[in-house]
C-alpha cells in the first residue's frame, strides 16, 4: 500500500505560470502568475468563480496545454506534454463501452505491455478498492453514473500515476451519490497516498475533501486563498463532520474568498 509522500506520489511546483489564448477580440489572459507548491501526497481542492482558469490550470498540469509563461514541474520533471505519471479523471466517465468494467481497468497496463496475469490482479485489486469487485464482468453501460465514475478512477489508478488530476468528477451526480463518493475518495486517498488536485464548483466539497484548499480569483486567475482543510489527513472524522463549528467557519472563509471582488 502506498502512503502519503511515498514514491507513489509526486511533488508539484508551479512557478509564475500564466496563460493567454487567442479570441476574435484579441488575446485573453486566463491565468496570471500562479506560484504554488503541492507536496507529495497532498490532496488539494481548487475552487473559484466560473471562468477563473481552474480547468486551464489542470490542463497545464496534465500537459494538454503549454503555459504562455512560467514552468511546471511534477516529480522533479518539467511538464512538456501528457504522461502516464499524470492521470486525469474527467467530469463524464470516459470508459470504453465495448469492454467490460475489468477490461477498462486493464486497458492502460495492457497498452504498457504488462503481462495478463499481473494486469488482471491489478484490476481486481482496484475494483475491490473502489467497491466494484462484483461488477468486473459487467458492461459499463450497466453501471449507474456513480459506479461509472468509480470505474474511471480505478482505470486511472491502474497505471499507478504519481499525480491524480480530477476535473469536477462528481459535478453531474445526484447529491446523495456525490456525498458518498466524496467519502470514498477520501478513503482512496488515505489508502493510496496519491497527490491529488481536484477541481470543484462546490464550496462544501472544496472544504471537506483532502488536505488543502486553493481559491482562484476571477479572470485572470490568481491564487487568492490557500489554507489547510479542517480535517486534513485525519482518517477518522467527527460523527457529523459538516456540522462542526470549525468546518462551518472554514467553509464560510472559502465562500468569502470565491465571492470576493476581483
Amino acid at each position: 500500500m502506498t502512503v502519503a509522500g511515498s514514491p507513489g506520489s509526486a511533488r508539484v511546483t508551479l512557478s509564475r505560470v500564466a496563460h493567454e489564448f487567442a479570441s476574435a477580440h484579441g488575446a485573453v489572459r486566463a491565468l496570471d502568475l500562479v506560484d504554488t507548491t503541492i507536496e507529495a501526497g497532498e490532496f488539494v481542492t481548487l475552487a473559484g468563480p466560473s471562468g477563473c482558469g481552474k480547468t486551464t490550470l489542470l490542463q497545464i498540469l496534465a500537459g494538454f496545454v503549454a503555459p504562455s509563461e512560467g514552468t511546471v514541474d511534477v516529480g522533479g520533471h518539467a511538464v512538456v506534454g501528457p504522461d502516464p505519471e499524470r492521470g486525469v479523471v474527467f467530469q463524464q466517465a470516459t470508459l470504453f463501452p465495448w469492454l467490460s468494467v475489468r477490461g477498462n481497468v486493464e486497458f492502460g497496463p495492457k497498452m504498457a505491455g504488462v503481462a495478463k496475469a499481473e494486469r488482471r490482479a491489478t484490476a481486481d485489486r482496484l475494483l475491490d478498492l473502489v467497491g466494484l469487485s462484483e461488477f468486473g464482468d459487467h458492461h459499463t453501460y450497466e453501471l449507474s453514473g456513480g459506479m461509472q465514475q468509480r470505474a474511471q478512477i480505478a482505470r486511472v489508478l491502474a497505471t499507478d500515476p504519481a499525480l491524480l488530476l480530477m476535473d469536477e468528477p462528481f459535478g453531474a451526480l445526484d447529491a446523495l451519490t456525490r456525498l458518498r463518493l466524496q467519502d470514498e475518495l477520501r478513503r482512496l486517498w488515505h489508502e493510496t497516498g496519491k497527490t491529488i488536485v481536484f477541481i470543484t464548483h462546490s464550496v462544501d466539497e472544496a472544504a471537506y475533501l483532502g488536505s488543502r484548499v486553493l481559491v482562484m480569483s476571477s479572470r485572470p486567475g490568481r491564487v487568492v486563498f490557500d489554507e489547510p482543510t479542517p480535517y486534513g489527513r485525519e482518517a477518522e472524522l467527527p460523527e457529523h463532520p459538516r456540522s462542526t463549528p470549525e468546518f462551518i467557519a472554514f467553509r464560510d472563509r472559502v465562500a468569502a474568498a470565491i465571492h470576493a471582488p476581483a
